[in-house]
């Protein structure tokens, strides 16, 4: 089940839903017409009650039900929710509100019946005045969730939106080693760059299109060379990200070190990010070229190549020169946008042939009923 987090309605709190609640009865009570008194009172008290619970209730299962079920969902946004707000946290407040649903409906039907079964109008306003105390006491109870789901949806609604059917690339590294210059200049992402670590504090995703396939370029959170247990919220999302998503992960490497951390430190980020995606292939890739000392000795012969080619159209799929450091690793400098091209057909070659090419397969969650 797919979600759009942005389209999900504003979560109304405890006093703004009793508020919606009890006007609304109000208005239905107003609308009521009898000649006869004991009549009419019986009526607007019995349409009161039962409004105020529809309102309250209706707002309720609709908004569970909007809410994407984690037994259906895929298990890249499971992890993201865990991430970001925790699925425990998630299934209980959905559940306490399907549960108060329940509840005022209970209450309402039990005073409407005391209301039609007495004769004497000061009763029914007592059975009314019971019921809306009541609701306002399970109201009460599942004010705090009401307080979290608010604030969950909008972390949420910040979440990427990534197409599991397109090819997906996951750039990852430890913190300020260029991802988002890489991605930004790579594709139609406007990320943040700036030189600080942490600059991004959630996954954005970017795009680049060839040969009218859609690529996807998410960019994660720098990961620290830390344990799994001592990490923060915005490196688990990029965990997620990697362990769920990704026909490729491109692991960035600075080593002119000026991210901050040390050459060794990312290479051992290196060796858990393998442990972490032993089915994925992971290309690793030194950025920053334009600060290694020497400049790569190919640095003139790729930049006239790649110029060439784009001064050509930039069609087909060319062995370009890659641009290699003294370690013979791959490298490109976004900022100086050499290697950039050479890095992207190669990305493209990677992609396709860890793409299954199966026409009569079904994306992945899709449901076929077999005869």
């Amino acid at each position: 089940m797919k979600v759009s987090w942005r389209t999900l309605s504003t979560v109304l709190l405890e006093d703004e839903l009793l508020d919606k609640a009890f006007s609304r009865a109000k208005k239905a009570a107003d609308r009521v017409d009898d000649p006869v008194r004991v009549f009419r009172v019986r009526k607007q008290m019995t349409r009161m009650v039962q409004t105020a619970a529809d309102v309250i209730s209706n707002q309720f299962f609709e908004l569970v039900a909007a809410w994407p079920s984690l037994d259906r969902s895929p298990l890249f946004d499971i992890a993201m929710i865990d991430a970001c707000v925790g699925c425990d946290d998630y299934r209980k407040n959905l559940a306490a509100l399907q549960w108060a649903g329940k509840q005022v409906l209970r209450i309402a039907s039990q005073n409407a019946k005391k209301i039609i079964r007495t004769g004497r109008t000061e009763l029914m306003h007592d059975a009314r005045r019971e019921a809306y105390g009541r609701i306002s006491s399970i109201m009460r109870q599942v004010s705090s969730s009401l307080l979290w789901l608010s604030e969950a949806r909008e972390t949420l609604k910040r979440l990427p939106k990534i197409d599991p059917i397109l090819p997906c690339v996951v750039v990852c590294g430890a913190p300020n080693v260029g991802k988002s210059a890489f991605i930004s200049a790579l594709s139609s992402g406007n990320m943040e760059v700036n030189h600080y670590p942490f600059t991004t504090k959630q996954i954005h995703v970017g795009h680049f299109m060839h040969r009218r396939l859609q690529y996807q370029l998410v960019d994660t959170p720098g990961l620290l060379d830390r344990p799994m247990d001592e990490r923060n919220y915005i490196e688990m999302q990029a965990i997620a990200a990697l362990e769920h998503v990704g026909s490729l992960v491109l692991f960035l490497v600075d080593e002119s070190e000026s991210c901050g951390t040390s050459y060794e430190e990312q290479m051992n980020l290196l060796k858990e990010v393998e442990t972490l995606l032993p089915e994925t292939e992971l290309l690793v890739v030194t950025s920053k070229a334009d600060l290694l000392q020497p400049l790569p000795e190919m640095w003139d012969e790729v930049h006239a190549a790649e110029e060439e080619w784009n001064a050509n159209g930039g069609q087909g799929e060319p062995e370009l020169p890659f641009l290699l450091d003294p370690k013979g690793r791959i490298t490109m400098s976004a900022t100086e946008f050499v290697g950039m091209d050479s890095m992207r057909l190669e990305i493209v070659r990677k992609v396709k042939a860890a793409r299954p090419n199966d026409p009569m397969a079904l994306p992945e969650g899709w449901h076929r009923n077999d005869q």
